[in-house]
């Protein structure tokens, strides 16, 4: 059966170290930086960029993409996207 959207963020919390929700929530600032992080993509720590930069960093950082725009993600990941990212926290 295929995971849900609120199942693959928390798997995806659980594998960089964050606490799961009980509610469905997007990632906050703090568990993007660590999936960044997880993922050998160097971000500023001291000051935690914006959540949209950290998404396209992420996105680049698994080859989802080529190049992102900032600028287009203003949302959340999409549920293909979560499941990259799974896979690619898996192999690390």
């Amino acid at each position: 059966m295929a995971k849900t959207v609120a199942e693959l963020r928390n798997e995806i919390r659980k594998a960089v170290g964050r606490y799961e929700r009980i509610e469905s929530t997007g990632f906050t600032k703090e568990a993007l930086a660590a999936i960044c992080t997880s993922l050998g993509a160097e971000i500023e720590t001291h000051k935690l960029p914006p959540k949209s930069e950290m998404r396209a960093t992420i996105l680049e950082r698994i080859d989802a993409e080529d190049k992102v725009d900032p600028a287009t993600l203003e949302r959340s990941f999409r549920k293909a996207e979560l499941q990259s990212i799974n896979a690619a926290l898996q192999d690390e």
